[in-house]
């Protein structure tokens, strides 16, 4: 029971809008990149600090009392400036005498500007500099910069602690942002590109908040202090010194406009240049082969020219900012010196209150030239978060049912009613196809490459969702159900083998992590793995790389046959699990996966025939479709699609390619 409609063939495509390249060693076209906006990134970004309010408070706190602290201390400093310059001007005057004598004997000298400054001072006529009071200020100074350490210290400390735990819940949120994410959405990403998001862009987003969160902090904090003390001692010098900021601010403004972007395009070609080097060394023996060195290092060198020129230029703009901040505050500084040396002379002001000033004049344009250093930093860092908002921010595979139907019986009977399906809207792939395969049944599914075998399979598995129709698991609709409940249910055994870093044991026991060592070596010995495991000097204990590199690839494979016989379906898919092992290890594994497949519903993708004769059904695709179904003896007979394909394998062969095409 099937359409017949035509279909194109079955190969996964990218959806629309995404990369347009895929995996190969030797090219492919840039992805294209849609930078937002600084500010609203900045603000996701901060916001992402919400659950850590708390500690935040704290941090605020922490920082206000440590800047208060800073900032008195220029103060203080003054106090003790002008208690040594008035005992040297005071041992200078005749003793006995008051300061309004001394001011009158200045002014009759013609000495205005002395007089004016000796009458705005506190000086003892004939005493020299009075050690004890300045003791008791150089104390209380030492003592506030050594409190406003402490408590910067403990900002720290707590500061770094609220960073790490946010970047923990970010890495966290992108784990399960990737599992919630369709097997569509990883058909159109280059794993390098994919990637470089989650570690490098997270790495550096994560430094980004460690070293500008604390000093943006005490920058801001340290500005609002040091502004009011100035207008506390000059509100003249104060307005001078708040020049700096619109000058600062539009300098800064229009240097980040023309950073930000190239800030961004660094980490695309970043992103880009590392997909390409993981899939050019993945495929460093096809590349040597083929000889195809040459192309590929022409790649790298183009793709890294892209990085180059982008890093270069983002951080040479940005770097920029610094050098003209310290500009802007060094005119700063001078036209407060000038002015702040008038008013002594003239009396207006102390000299302890014009070095405090310039201290704190100092300390106004150092959180700004700080800030400014930041830039280029924080630009990156916001660069990088958008690369991972937009990995956040992609559309999730439809969420499981708010009741789902729980699994109540195994016995795997799978039936397709009227399915369609496509991976691009404008392309057809499966039209309105119908079958059924009885619990217990083998039911194998043959065609040439890119008839739509693979992607049957994957549709009982909910990697992709349907257009049209249903697919029922012991007729309950998939849809309905759990997708862990769906696969619970489910043994998968790939082409290509997947194994992970770690003993052989705990590879086979990935299927069912529950099982004990009996269970685990029994399913072993079913799949012919304790042959060769027996003969390795570890047994069970040898320890395999991430790739399986140590054992061969027909020893990979009975390892996954090995893992999905322990795992115990009700439904097994077997797509070409054979394909890597010899024809010797195929007789022992087909009589292996007969005994896996007893009482349960197997579904066989094969290529070859021989693997399959036995099946209880045999459909044959071709472009979507189901165009025929039988038994192996059954499509034989029929002379169909199924009796050319047999023929062409096994007959095929044996005539010569120039023979067959002339005749």
């Amino acid at each position: 029971m099937s359409g017949n409609q035509q279909a194109t063939p079955a190969r996964p495509r990218p959806p629309a809008g995404g990369s347009p390249f895929g995996r190969n060693p030797f090219g492919g076209g840039m992805p294209t990149e849609k930078s937002m906006n600084f500010g609203p990134s900045m603000r996701r970004l901060v916001r992402r600090l919400a659950p850590e309010r708390t500690r935040l408070f704290a941090v605020i706190g922490l920082a206000v009392i440590s800047v208060v602290f800073g900032v008195i201390g220029p103060k203080i400093l003054g106090q003790a400036t002008d208690l040594i310059f008035s005992g040297v001007i005071g041992r200078q005057l005749p003793a006995g005498t008051t300061t309004e004598q001394a001011v009158q004997a200045a002014r009759a000298s013609g000495n205005e500007n002395f007089a004016a400054m000796l009458a705005g001072m506190h000086v003892v006529p004939g005493q020299g500099i009075d050690f004890g009071a300045l003791a008791t200020v150089l104390s209380w100074a030492l003592a506030l910069y050594v409190a406003a350490s402490v408590f910067g210290w403990l900002q720290g400390y707590l500061l770094n602690d609220v960073v790490q735990r946010t970047v923990f819940r970010l890495r966290s949120d992108v784990e399960d942002k990737l599992n919630r994410l369709p097997l569509r959405f990883f058909d159109g990403q280059p794993r390098g590109e994919l990637l470089s998001r989650v570690t490098n862009d997270i790495d550096n987003v994560s430094q980004t908040l460690q070293q500008t969160l604390s000093q943006l902090l005490t920058a801001l904090l340290t500005v609002v202090g040091v502004l009011v003390m100035m207008f506390v001692i000059s509100p003249l010098l104060a307005l001078i010194a708040l020049v700096t900021i619109p000058i600062s601010t539009i300098l800064t403004g229009q240097i980040m406009k023309r950073s930000q972007k190239l800030f961004v395009a660094q980490w695309t070609h970043t992103g880009t240049l590392n997909a390409h080097i993981e899939e050019a060394f993945t495929g460093h023996e096809l590349v040597k082969v083929f000889g195809r060195g040459p192309e590929v290092e022409e790649v790298f060198r183009t793709r890294n020219e892209e990085l180059f020129k982008a890093s270069f230029g983002a951080q040479f703009i940005s770097g920029i900012i610094m050098p003209t901040m310290m500009f802007v505050g060094n005119l700063n500084y001078v036209a407060i010196a000038v002015v702040g040396g008038l008013r002594v002379a003239t009396g207006s002001m102390s000299l302890g209150d014009v070095q405090a000033f310039i201290q704190y004049s100092r300390q106004f344009t150092q959180p700004l030239t700080q800030v400014a250093s930041m830039t280029n930093l924080l630009q990156s860092g916001v660069a990088s978060a958008e690369r991972v908002f937009e990995l956040l921010d992609a559309e999730e595979q439809t969420p499981d049912p708010a009741n789902p139907v729980p699994p109540t019986v195994r016995r795997g009977r799978v039936e397709f009613e009227h399915v369609s399906f496509r991976y691009e809207a404008d392309r057809p792939l499966i039209e309105d196809l119908s079958l059924v395969a009885e619990p217990g049944h083998t039911v194998a599914i043959v065609g040439p490459t890119g008839a739509g075998k693979t992607t049957l399979v994957n549709l009982v598995m909910r990697f992709y969702e349907l257009d049209a129709g249903r697919i029922t698991l012991d007729g309950v609709d998939i849809t309905a159900m759990r997708r862990d409940d769906l696969r619970s249910h489910v043994g998968m055994v790939l082409q290509d083998t997947w194994l992970f870093g770690g003993t052989i044991r705990e590879n086979i026991a990935y299927g069912n992590p529950g099982a004990t060592e009996e269970q685990i070596q029994a399913a072993a010995r079913a799949t012919y793995v304790d042959r060769f495991v027996r003969s390795l000097p570890d047994g069970y204990d040898t320890v395999i790389d991430e790739e399986g590199g140590n054992i061969s690839a027909g020893e990979r494979q009975l390892l996954t046959i090995a893992r999905a016989f322990l795992s115990n379906p009700s439904l097994l898919i077997l797509d070409e699990a054979t394909s890597a092992v010899d024809t010797r290890t195929e007789v022992l594994v087909q009589h292996a996966m007969a005994a896996l497949r007893s009482d349960r519903t197997s579904f066989v993708i094969a290529h070859r025939l021989s693997t399959i004769r036995d099946a209880d059904l045999i459909l044959v695709m071709e472009e979507g479709s189901i165009v025929e179904q039988g038994t192996h003896e059954q499509l034989l007979t029929t002379q169909g699609p199924y009796h050319r394909l047999y023929s062409a394998q096994f007959t095929g062969a044996l005539v010569p390619a120039d023979t067959e095409s002339s005749t």
